[in-house]
């Protein structure tokens, strides 16, 4: 069996924060790094793909002193939404800069507007110094929704297929997909990698139900690794000040809750309110995680292997 290595590149929801109180755990936003033998998916382009990007470019230039000999970066890029804490580091993903590289992005598109057009208007042009049209790389942006799977082939070549159809080869990596609809505006869209009877799944920004997402918890079922949102405290979901509820994000005992329902393997804690320093978010690993080695904190640098 080849690898199957999760990074994590940036755990904070909302916006980054930079400050020392905050070196533990990290400051920068979402995004998490997939290793499936030679294959490189990342979810969301948050700061943290700053990073991946930094460290791609330097595995790039060591293959070879001749530039037109060094071996190309491929990538697979999965957007959850495009609130902007999950986009803000996508412009300095340096690959997109390189000729050679060839980067696949799916997420959701509109009727209104695909993928492509929103990225377009959104992240670059008015934005940004580059227009979508001016970047180097070969980009391949696709809409995709719930009832397709994108198949990655041993030989890296893509696939997407309608679900009920597939007919997948061991060697392949499946990639499905589950649409909520409670974060606002459009919802999110939550993936699951699947390699070799392995999984994965990315659950950022969904709030949950009462009672729970049966659905949701369904297609999770059994899971290796369930990176589920936990931006707030209980006290601070159901402040009677300045209550979150409707915000589109979970509570640490929600995620609990999700991983009971989902009966997944591993539970870690991700997308972190910004104004949780290292200090608050010590307290909490302190009190949800003791005794319980299936349930972590997720920090920048953090390193989990499904293989």
């Amino acid at each position: 069996m080849s690898e199957f290595k999760v990074k994590f590149r940036g755990v904070r929801g909302s916006f980054p924060v930079a400050d020392k109180n905050f070196f533990k755990f990290g400051g920068n936003t979402s995004c998490v790094e997939v290793n499936i033998g030679k294959h490189i998916i990342i979810l969301d382009a948050g700061t943290g793909i700053v990073n991946v990007g930094n460290t791609l470019l330097e595995k790039h230039i060591a293959t070879s002193i001749e530039q037109s000999q060094r071996t190309p970066i491929n990538a697979t890029i999965l957007l959850s939404h495009i609130h902007q804490d999950h986009l803000q580091g996508l412009t300095f993903f340096k690959p997109l800069h390189l000729k050679s590289t060839k980067l696949n992005i799916f997420g959701q598109g509109t009727a209104e507007c695909n993928l492509t057009k929103t990225l377009s208007e959104l992240v670059f042009g008015k934005t940004f110094p580059l227009d979508l049209n001016d970047i180097s790389g070969q980009l391949n942006i696709k809409d995709i929704n719930d009832t397709q799977t994108i198949i990655i082939k041993k030989d890296g070549e893509i696939e997407i297929i309608e679900t009920s159809k597939i007919t997948p080869d061991k060697e392949d990596i499946l990639i499905t997909s589950y649409k909520s609809y409670v974060h606002p505006q459009d919802g999110v869209i939550i993936y699951k990698i699947s390699y070799q009877g392995k999984s994965l799944v990315y659950a950022t920004d969904k709030e949950c139900y009462f009672g729970g997402d049966k659905k949701f918890a369904q297609f999770a079922k059994g899971c290796d690794l369930l990176i589920h949102d936990s931006q707030y405290t209980t006290e601070d979901y159901l402040s009677p000040l300045s209550p979150k509820q409707g915000y589109g994000h979970s509570t640490y005992d929600m995620a609990i809750e999700v991983m009971k329902q989902t009966k997944a393997k591993n539970l870690a804690f991700f997308h972190y309110d910004p104004g949780y320093d290292d200090t608050k978010l010590s307290r909490i690993e302190e009190h949800y995680t003791a005794g319980n080695k299936n349930i972590f904190m997720a920090y920048e640098g953090l390193e989990f292997n499904l293989d």
